[in-house]
């Protein structure tokens, strides 16, 4: 009788290495979106992108280094010369330009710092959701995912304008020393709350802010996230969610006009030109019917109702004016006297536009420390990075935009649409945290777009 010994085959590294799973889960990415109303309760809002990029980046290096490719972004050299001129320039921190606060370098270090995390932790986003796969998160989930942000986005702004004084403190600011949770900085990070209290037409009244922390922040990611719900609504067969679709964007109309936002305005006007000129050179022609008929719905909400009394009230009420010119000026002059790397990071004026008294007063309410690059990020890459940083920041989306120029999809159409909504909006609105995170993923969508081959509608994608 013949005895017969089975082989058995013993697995080396490489086969060991090549059968694990080094699929990228969709978790880290849809974590962040679908569960970002639980951080903001939490107290970790924005805190949660690098807290996300710590897992994402570790799937990242790992896989590369199971010999998987690293695919990069076009124009991704572009996005590296900004990091390295955003980090070079802290070496003049210790500077003190002319009429602003005297501060020592480490005092300014910690800011620095947070930003320059952010950055970090938006790059390595940028390349986790730009390397998923349809299998691992399809393009059309993806859409979902920030179309249900812009849901979010008017459902901050509805609870801004019925319950402006909402706010509570999170398990992450109980947590805080005193000492640490009652900075303002640290609190605007940690700190729900629905609305900012501010006079801008006479009374101080509530402007939406959640959940993004501050009512500018609201209005730049209400611009940027618009488009994703459009082209969810024409990606489902469901009448049921068209509907509702609709029924968010006449909603949204109060909370917009509401904010006094007139940044958020002119971007809307912005992203509505910009897609119906991409359509009507695609002989599109119905863009226009539905632009008519988008006008007068505004029209007459603004006429049948008190939004339009609100809407003029903002217009001829112009005070943050005198502040954005003085705040600008002082911008081109430390980016004159420093244009190649800048200085770092942003600097308080020594008083305000009025006085070089510190502090507001009754005889002097427009007084006071204001901070030059705060109001829009072109100010703030042209002061803080210079000539070298901006160039980096503006060349790698300016870049996008020109490559995927012919990508005429809904998609294609809505990512470039936030993109050129995020140009007009860097004159008055700083980008970080989310406005940027909602940047690198429209970028990483007309990406995935590119590099498929395919320009699919969402609607043809079957995958999950």
């Amino acid at each position: 009788m013949t005895t017969v010994v089975p082989a058995i085959t013993i697995a080396g590294p490489a086969q060991h290495r090549a059968s694990r799973d080094l699929s990228l889960p969709s978790w880290p990415v849809a974590g962040i979106l679908l569960l970002y109303p639980l951080w903001w309760a939490l107290g970790l809002g924005v805190l949660i992108f690098p807290l996300m990029a710590v897992p994402m980046l570790f799937l990242l290096v790992r896989r590369r280094t199971a010999g998987r490719p690293l695919h990069l972004p076009p124009g991704f050299a572009w996005w590296i010369i900004f990091l390295v001129a955003a980090v070079v320039s802290i070496a003049a921190l210790g500077a003190d330009p002319a009429q602003t606060v005297v501060e020592r370098a480490a005092g300014r270090l910690p800011a620095v710092l947070y930003k320059l995390s952010m950055y970090g932790s938006l790059t390595v986003l940028l390349l986790y959701a730009g390397n998923l796969t349809e299998q691992e998160l399809s393009r059309r989930r993806l859409v979902r995912l920030l179309a249900g942000m812009f849901v979010l986005t008017v459902l901050g702004g509805l609870l801004g304008m019925v319950a402006g004084n909402f706010e509570f403190t999170s398990p992450v600011e109980w947590l805080l020393p005193p000492g640490i949770r009652n900075k303002g900085f640290i609190r605007s990070l940690v700190h729900p709350y629905a609305a900012q209290i501010m006079d801008i037409v006479g009374g101080e009244k509530p402007r939406p802010a959640a959940p993004w922390g501050y009512t500018n922040t609201w209005g730049n990611n209400f611009c940027l996230l618009v488009s994703w719900l459009l082209v969810a609504a024409a990606a489902t067969r469901s009448r049921a969610k068209k509907n509702l679709a609709w029924l968010c964007l006449l909603a949204s109309i109060a909370p917009a006009v509401v904010s006094l936002n007139r940044g958020l305005w002119i971007g809307l006007g912005v992203v509505v030109l910009y897609v119906s000129a991409r359509y009507v050179l695609a002989g599109k022609l119905w863009i226009l019917g539905v632009l008519a008929l988008a006008t007068a719905t505004i029209w007459l909400a603004l006429v049948a109702t008190p939004l339009g009394g609100t809407v003029q009230a903002r217009l001829d009420n112009g005070k943050s004016n005198g502040v954005r010119s003085f705040l600008i000026e002082r911008a081109m002059d430390g980016f004159t006297e420093s244009p190649v790397i800048g200085y770092g990071g942003t600097r308080n004026t020594l008083g305000g536009r009025n006085s070089i008294t510190v502090g507001e007063s009754s005889e002097c309410e427009r007084c006071g420390n204001f901070t030059v690059g705060g109001n829009g990020q072109l100010w703030q890459l042209l002061y803080a990075n210079g000539a070298v940083g901006t160039a980096g920041y503006l060349g790698f989306f300016g870049y996008g935009l020109w490559r995927f120029r012919r990508d005429r999809s809904a998609i294609g159409v809505a990512g470039s649409a936030a993109l050129v909504s995020s140009f007009s909006a860097m004159l008055w609105y700083n980008s970080l945290v989310t406005p940027l995170a909602f940047m690198v993923l429209a970028y990483a969508l007309l990406w995935r777009n590119w590099i498929e081959g395919t320009r699919i509608e969402p609607s043809q994608d079957r995958s999950r």
